[in-house]
């Protein structure tokens, strides 16, 4: 199965940019959703947070707070590194999980930080969304409401629009109209059903 890698900083238009693919049948695997499920209440995982950064990490109704949660990791690598190191073996598994049941041509994992933590070898071909940082802050700063420090500090802490653009194995220009874009994933669809032919 080709296992496609769809990434981009934020506010480049991932998600549209996966949804183009998944109306033309392709099987999506959304990493941060995966992420999310593995530390769902009653999640074993969730229970192995807990222990190790108490429960303050917890909201009342039992729910992973992760607001709480950034806040610890964002001010200490080391709980990050921990954090990493416990979720990722576990997200990777289901990974592999959701590409063996996949029945499309191929399939589009969708991993906003595919390069910030190091998930290459989990697919076959890179396919980087790009526009522009001035773009990525514009369109965070009027979807989220956030202000500009916030959103460029975000920017930041993302590995590079040149790092991505220089890794990238394919690339979508997100920055014109949305025509311009769909013929942009139609080419690309061709392209991956045909190599997929050989994989």
């Amino acid at each position: 199965m080709l296992k496609i890698g769809l990434t981009g900083g934020i506010g480049s238009g991932k998600s549209t940019v996966a949804n183009l693919f998944k109306a033309k049948g392709i099987s999506l695997i959304d990493a941060d959703q995966i992420a999310k499920d593995v530390v769902k209440k009653g999640q074993p995982t969730l229970q192995k947070i807990a222990i190790k950064f108490g429960p303050t990490i917890l909201k009342s109704n039992g729910e992973l707070d992760r607001d709480a949660m950034r806040r610890i990791v964002f001010q200490d690598p080391e709980a990050l590194d921990w954090l990493n190191n416990c979720l990722h073996p576990i997200i990777r598994q289901e990974i592999n999980n959701q590409v063996a049941l996949a029945t499309s041509d191929y399939v589009i994992l969708d991993i906003p930080l595919l390069f910030e933590n190091k998930l290459q070898h989990l697919v076959d071909r890179i396919l980087v969304v790009d526009v522009p940082v001035e773009t990525q802050l514009q369109r965070v700063i009027n979807r989220d409401n956030n202000n500009e420090e916030l959103v460029m500090a975000i920017i930041d802490k993302q590995v590079s629009r040149d790092f991505r653009l220089e890794h990238a194995d394919d690339i979508v220009d997100n920055s014109g109209s949305q025509d311009q874009l769909m013929a942009q994933v139609d080419k690309l669809h061709q392209e991956y059903k045909d190599l997929a032919r050989h994989v």
